[in-house]
């Protein structure tokens, strides 16, 4: 008889070179299933943003339904001097929208009438609205400080990922008055939006990486910043004046050759292109526009993409050019 440990079958364990392709091929299969994994937390992304844009949307008409108006880009007591310095109390847009977000306890908490900065405001404009935040950008966790034009400490604040449209190229930020729908102290009415609500661009993304705005509104003094990811040439501006905190023009999207340094241009972190809230109530994709031709002339997309910060200029739009 043959004894049980003779009927017993040899034991096999990986050898190390079967380890090695072992580990080999699970990291080619990581690699492959990474980019995926990636695109798809950007594609979830892209939609929660949207979503709030969409909540923007309805909240800005709703303020008109019930004030006849839109809101102002932000509004201001002084005569006008420079945007910059004469923007006090400075409430912006996504101020006055608060009590249309289900932010009615914040709200309260705000006087219209008293400036942004007074240390009574401090709690208000520290608070950060997850709405006003696109799931994309970098913004900080916490208020950052305002700086003024020497670089001293104005006050601190919530970032936002959002701003207003003033226009095309031909409305600057901290102009007294703009084509688009939000301006210094504008009360635009839908019944003045002659290029149709469709094809009017209400708020875009303005990326905090690459533009530090904020959603209380322009602070009198105040600079908006240059963001620690702006892709723009150092040489361009490293901020821009008090308006640009909340307002933006159409004429760049995601900027990356602007010799001013894109600052007061749309932009995000999604791939290709950013999102925007219409007058009617729809939220559009639209795709990159990242400098101007090599002459200075604008691309035909930068034309197209102007033409959608405008109330009324009866320019036409391509109906595919926004996804």
């Amino acid at each position: 008889m043959h004894s049980s440990a003779s009927n017993r079958r040899p034991l096999h364990g990986f050898t190390l070179v079967e380890l090695l392709v072992v580990i080999a091929i699970v990291g080619v299969l990581v690699a492959m299933l990474l980019p995926a994994v990636q695109a798809a937390r950007e594609a979830a992304r892209r939609s929660q943003c949207a979503d709030s844009l969409r909540q923007i949307g309805l909240a800005l008409l709703n303020h008109h339904d019930s004030q006849r108006h839109f809101p102002p880009g932000y509004s201001a007591l002084p005569r006008y001097r420079d945007g910059a310095t004469d923007t006090t109390p400075g409430w912006g847009w996504a101020a006055f929208i608060l009590p249309y977000i289900e932010e009615s306890s914040l709200n309260q908490m705000i006087n219209s009438k008293v400036a942004i900065e007074d240390p009574r405001h401090s709690a208000a404009i520290q608070t950060r609205v997850s709405l006003y935040l696109c799931p994309s950008d970098l913004p900080p966790d916490s208020a950052f400080s305002i700086l003024d034009a020497t670089g001293a400490t104005l006050a601190s604040a919530a970032p936002a990922s959002y701003s207003a449209c003033i226009g095309g190229d031909e409305s600057g930020t901290s102009d007294a008055d703009g084509l688009g729908i939000f301006y210094r102290n504008s009360r635009t009415r839908i019944a003045e939006i002659l290029d149709g609500t469709s094809k009017t661009i209400l708020v875009g993304e303005r990326s905090w990486s690459n533009a530090k705005g904020i959603w209380a509104g322009a602070i009198s003094g105040g600079v908006c910043q240059r963001g620690d990811q702006n892709p723009n040439p150092t040489t361009g501006a490293s901020s821009y004046p008090a308006a640009t905190l909340i307002l933006s023009h159409s004429h760049l999207n995601n900027a990356t050759t602007d010799p001013d340094g894109g600052l007061d241009d749309f932009s995000s972190r999604h791939p290709e292109g950013s999102n925007f809230a219409f007058a009617d109530g729809s939220v559009r994709f639209l795709r990159s526009v990242s400098g101007d031709q090599a002459d200075g002339g604008y691309s035909p997309d930068g034309v197209i993409f102007q033409a959608l910060g405008t109330r009324e200029n009866g320019e036409m739009i391509p109906g595919d050019w926004a996804n």
